[in-house]
């Protein structure tokens, strides 16, 4: 009888596979071969899942983003009667930091992605649909925030919606170069959350 093989977990062993090898190597010296011997399967089932390199690092970096949007979620439940727009954009920020072995790998991926990006046209338009996504709905969270009395009218929401998804980016940097510690970045976002939400 043939082995009956769960196709999602199989996506998930190779997503995992690529991060790991990616974080440590960059995107450049990552192949399909390499993957499929990461991931302790055949190069034919890694590309049964993904016919080019390209479908398989956009489905990598799908899986971070959803990884990192469940550690979020996890975050906000452990107070779920107090959230608020500021728990919500915090919990954001600080899961975006490189301040776990799990942030820490997608941040150094995410960054090797850039970079092949620049050059490969359908990377570049996935990179482009994720990130104007989530600033659009951080925007629309600042304008409910807005709405709610908790921001100024004087606040941009689309403006810092862009400096919400910058910040933790350039805070991460310090951080993997051992110039700013882990406090010191927290620090950082609730000093901008405290400007934006006094």
């Amino acid at each position: 009888m043939p082995k009956k093989v769960d196709h999602a977990q199989r996506r998930v062993l190779i997503a995992e596979a690529l991060l790991r090898l990616a974080s440590t190597g960059g995107l450049e010296a990552v192949s399909l071969r390499d993957v499929a011997a990461e991931a302790g399967i055949s190069m034919g089932a890694v590309q049964h899942y993904f016919a080019t390199k390209e479908e398989m690092l956009a489905h990598a970096m799908d899986y971070a983003v959803q990884r990192a949007g469940e550690r979020i979620e996890a975050r906000l439940a452990e107070n779920p009667e107090q959230v608020t727009t500021r728990d919500v954009l915090r919990a954001l920020m600080l899961e975006m930091l490189a301040t776990t072995d799990d942030s820490r790998r997608e941040f150094l991926v995410s960054i090797a992605f850039f970079q092949r990006a620049v050059a490969a046209p359908e990377l570049a338009a996935h990179y482009r649909e994720f990130w104007p996504r989530l600033e659009k709905w951080i925007t629309e969270e600042l304008r409910e925030a807005q709405t709610a009395g908790e921001l100024t009218e004087e606040v941009d929401p689309a403006r810092e919606a862009e400096l919400i998804v910058l910040l933790p980016d350039a805070l991460s940097q310090g951080l993997l170069l051992g110039h700013r510690t882990e406090q010191d970045a927290a620090a950082t976002i609730d000093y901008h959350l405290d400007q934006l939400f006094d």
